[in-house]
């Protein structure tokens, strides 16, 4: 009779990529909701208002529970719970990209400490504010890349691991750069 090798089994396997997929899911419901807390401050939190039922057709479409969504919702609207602050960090990245990193946090001290762990982990330091938002123009609420940077293979490979690092962190809503 062969010895099977413990933690090695179907079972095992799924269960792993379901948790992937699961804490996957968390982050995305996390920040969708904080998007949505955010309009309904805005808004009063008046559904009808178009800003906030596009905020809540995203949150269905990726099959966000209706009563997460409500939560949101009526957490935007309430007046005694802590206003989340939107921050934008800078900083340069693999072969001098340039990078704006968008936060949306109840705590902007913790934000900034696991963006900066998350940033120095992999050898690089935040900038200082303004210092590469000069490579970017802002139209509406987004940033495009007035000027772009090219990168080797290795270069870019860096820059793909240092985004999904700051994206796992929950409060980081959006990493933007102007790698070419």
């Amino acid at each position: 009779m062969a010895a099977s090798m413990a933690g090695h089994n179907k079972w095992s396997k799924v269960k792993h990529k379901k948790a992937a997929q699961d804490a996957k899911k968390s982050r995305e419901f996390s920040k969708l909701a904080r998007l949505i807390t955010v309009e309904a401050q805005r808004c009063g939190g008046d559904t009808d208002s178009p800003a906030l039922r596009a905020l809540i057709d995203k949150a269905r479409a990726a099959n966000m529970p209706k009563e997460n969504i409500m939560r949101a919702v009526s957490r935007g609207a309430g007046k005694d719970d802590a206003a989340l602050q939107s921050l934008t960090y800078e900083m340069y990245g693999p072969g001098g990209v340039a990078m704006l990193i968008e936060v949306l946090t109840d705590n902007p001290n913790r934000s900034h400490q696991e963006v900066k762990h998350a940033v120095s982990k992999r050898g690089f330091e935040l900038a200082a504010p303004g210092s590469a938002q000069w490579a970017f123009s802002k139209e509406g609420d987004a940033w495009t890349p007035s000027t772009t940077v090219s990168l080797s293979e290795e270069e870019t490979a860096a820059l793909e691991e240092l985004r999904e690092a700051l994206e796992e962190l929950e409060d980081v809503q959006e990493v933007i750069t102007n790698a070419a």
